[in-house]
């Protein structure tokens, strides 16, 4: 089975997961990011965060090339904003067939998925949806969630 696992990251904690996942399965691997930057400034990246979120904007993207029909599988690794997963992973699943896919969404968040789970099913129609990894750091931006739980749920694609 062909693999591939695409992830957005901000400060570095999903692309460590999302890496470590690819290396584990053999996949290959796509860093999707945005063409704005995002502020330093904690305070003023939460409210725009915030904002993004709630007004449903769709940053744009840096270029990348990938033919979802080569693989057999997914795996879209992306942190939580305000209860659902960055604006930037919804820009990169919009206007994507997704049917007949295997997708498997991990989710690095500071302790709560939100509403994540269900928002990954509505915006991948026709996919095969596995339950999403929940992989929680602290505020020292420590992973708590066990490295046994990831290798669990690593068995389920493998």
């Amino acid at each position: 089975m062909k693999t591939l696992v695409v992830y957005y990251s901000l400060t570095g904690n999903t692309r460590a997961v999302a890496r470590r996942v690819a290396r584990q399965l053999k996949a290959d691997v796509l860093e999707v990011r945005t063409v704005k930057t995002y502020p330093d400034d904690i305070d003023v990246l939460l409210g725009l965060g915030k904002q993004e979120v709630k007004t449903g904007y769709l940053p744009q993207l840096q270029p990348y090339r990938v033919d979802l029909e080569k693989y057999d599988a997914v795996i879209l690794a992306a942190p939580v904003w305000w209860s659902t997963f960055a604006p930037a992973m919804k820009t990169f699943m919009k206007g994507k067939d997704w049917s007949g896919k295997k997708v498997y969404p991990l989710a690095t968040n500071g302790g709560t998925l939100g509403h994540t789970p269900s928002d990954f099913r509505r915006a991948l129609k026709g996919a095969e949806v596995a339950p999403v990894l929940s992989v929680e750091f602290g505020e020292d931006r420590r992973q708590t969630t066990p490295e046994t739980l990831i290798k669990e749920w690593l068995t389920i694609i493998e």
